[in-house]
């Protein structure tokens, strides 16, 4: 058959030892539907149907065999749904599958293991673990109703019947508690208590961590008997869409040039470097950054604290504050100890998670640290 040559395509591109069978034998027609969203170039907030039934079925299985991301749904409405273009932001997608094996592959997934898996989406992933752990091994909880049924239809008509749930994933699923692996495929912010409380001891946790200073890293912990996870973010770093409950506040119109004024002991666009700017993050865990002109701008809307940095007319930066928080004190002090590290990759900083504290920490735990808004 056709289809089987595009599978056995997309397996050899991704190449993957452990993972080639189900990529093989995973149909993943099936998960990314009848219409996909296609992002229009012109305007990043305009999406832009494909439909299976309007395209050769040759290019159809092409564009679902290519290892890309296909968005489902922007803003709640399903790609299937949609009567013509759309506004809004992705909220559900099919992830490339090279970056899904990856993941499983960082979680060390294998045979004999249970896994409960947090965001369902598709059900691509969901439907890879059941082919080579089996059903009976595999949960998975998706928040969306409407996403949560696209998916459960999809992996029976793949064949599997798994435990799926509907509900918030950042509670995990406490009918099956002691999962050997508990892997995230959105975005956190912090890890959830009761994903600590679910894990056996010796198991792991796998999470993508994306903070609304859009610092990201993504961290792989183990839990010991007392329970706390510990463990470096990993080299090889991916973020998925936010889980829904840890998306940043709205931000207000934001007014420049109030507050004290002085100049800037760093140059704003260090925060262009992944690595710096999560750093800043740690500092500021509650702010958001935007720009305008050659102004970059922080805003801690809890509690009305802002920051922003211009050029100064003879040279370096101005820096303005407001609020009870003094936002670039705080940046500048964890950028400044970063560089006097040697400026490192967020794998060289690590988390600690505790039912009472998250921290992470830089190099080792008796490092530097910063507490995460658990």
């Amino acid at each position: 058959m056709v289809v089987v040559r595009f599978r056995r395509a997309l397996a050899e591109a991704v190449g993957s030892s452990g993972w080639h069978a189900a990529l093989e034998a995973t149909p993943r027609e099936l998960f990314v539907g009848d219409a996909v969203y296609q992002a229009d170039r012109s305007r990043g907030d305009l999406w832009t149907p494909v439909r299976r039934a309007e395209i050769d079925e040759d290019d159809w299985l092409s564009l679902v065999y290519a290892d890309t991301t296909w968005v489902t749904q922007v803003d709640g409405t399903l790609a299937e749904e949609a009567k013509g273009p759309v506004t809004g932001a992705p909220s559900s997608s099919s992830t490339l599958p090279s970056l899904v094996v990856r993941m499983l592959e960082a979680a060390e997934i294998g045979e004999g293991d249970t896994v409960l898996e947090v965001g369902t989406g598709t059900g691509y992933s969901t439907a890879l673990m059941c082919r080579r752990l089996g059903e009976d091994a595999v949960t998975s909880i998706e928040y969306d109703p409407a996403v949560a049924e696209r998916a459960r239809t999809a992996i029976a008509h793949a064949g599997h019947a798994p435990t799926l749930v509907v509900g918030d994933g950042l509670h995990g699923h406490a009918n099956g508690t002691g999962y050997d692996r508990l892997i995230c495929t959105c975005s956190v912010r912090t890890i959830p208590s009761a994903w600590l409380e679910q894990t056996r001891p010796g198991g792991t946790i796998t999470a993508p961590m994306w903070g609304w200073l859009d610092g990201v890293a993504s961290a792989h912990l183990t839990l010991d008997d007392a329970g706390t996870a510990s463990g470096r973010f990993l080299k090889q770093g991916w973020y998925f869409m936010r889980a829904r409950t840890h998306l940043p506040p709205p931000r207000p119109p934001i007014a420049t040039g109030i507050g004290q004024a002085r100049e800037s002991r760093i140059d704003p666009a260090t925060l262009d470097d992944e690595a710096a700017l999560f750093v800043a993050q740690l500092a500021v865990p509650a702010a958001q950054r935007s720009s305008a002109d050659q102004t970059t701008i922080l805003l801690d809307v809890s509690t009305g604290s802002r920051a922003d940095v211009s050029p100064a007319p003879g040279g370096g930066w101005i820096v303005h504050q407001h609020g009870p928080s003094r936002l670039w004190d705080a940046v500048e002090e964890a950028v400044l100890l970063w560089q006097e590290h040697g400026s490192p990759h967020q794998s060289a900083f690590g988390l600690t998670a505790t039912r009472e504290r998250q921290y992470v920490w830089l190099g080792d735990p008796t490092g530097p640290t910063w507490d995460l808004p658990a």
